[in-house]
């Protein structure tokens, strides 16, 4: 759902609360959709899929980085989510780890949406979040192609390592980790190193803190949520 993503935060103001988001799809019909019906469950979907409510940490985060990382946005709404849908995540290593050039194969995705539910889901349902999630991976830079779906390189932005940061920090991951964690892999293709000059690039944004000096990272990330660090 990312062009509709991108055409409500367009249209409400970065300090509009969830009635707000609500207002804008369901009564101004900000998307375009064709009857009230479809208005409210994309709106349920939308707010399953990004939260649209500035109590939400995850989600000030996300709209403090739309405005300044255009080119993040597919990854950026491609993280947050990742945090908000289990299944969606479930299906970040058979694509991610995948070399560039390399098929995506369905089977695989299957695979692994079966381990991860058990039989709590159909085959039917199952094929549904699968095609989904191929869409998303696809929509995020990381495949391509309407019926083989290969591997591409997805290019890595400060605002989509700044918050891979945030968020592997609140898994717990040290900072000596935190740019190898599943959520630095999803931000961009890289490793560490790789990355590292977009995480010290979001630094000087005043997005985080980050240093690197003799081989030793040390990342703050916490500053990335405006209102859990007081700024304004």
């Amino acid at each position: 759902m990312l062009r509709d993503l991108e055409e409500l935060l367009a249209a409400v103001p970065a300090d509009g609360d969830r009635s707000v988001y609500a207002d804008a799809v369901i009564r101004e019909n900000v998307l375009g959709k064709q009857t009230v019906a479809t208005r409210r469950i994309s709106f349920q979907r939308l707010r399953e899929l990004y939260g649209l409510d500035p109590r939400l940490p995850l989600f000030r985060v996300l709209r403090r980085l739309w405005e300044g990382d255009r080119a993040g946005r597919p990854r950026l709404a491609l993280l947050t989510a990742m945090a908000r849908d289990p299944l969606l995540t479930a299906t970040a290593p058979v694509v991610v780890l995948l070399n560039v050039g390399e098929e995506m194969m369905r089977a695989t995705l299957l695979a692994k949406l079966r381990e991860t539910v058990g039989g709590r889901l159909n085959d039917g349902v199952l094929d549904k979040v699968a095609r989904n999630a191929a869409s998303s991976w696809a929509q995020a830079g990381f495949l391509q192609g309407r019926v083989r779906k290969v591997r591409c390189r997805a290019e890595p932005t400060h605002g989509t390592v700044a918050l891979a940061l945030w968020l592997g920090r609140l898994e717990g991951y040290p900072d000596s980790r935190l740019l190898d964690s599943p959520w630095a892999r999803v931000a961009g293709d890289g490793d560490a190193a790789e990355l590292l000059p977009f995480a010290l690039r979001a630094d000087q944004l005043g997005l985080i803190h980050a240093r690197a000096a003799a081989d030793i990272l040390e990342v703050h990330p916490g500053i990335l949520d405006p209102v859990a660090t007081g700024a304004p």
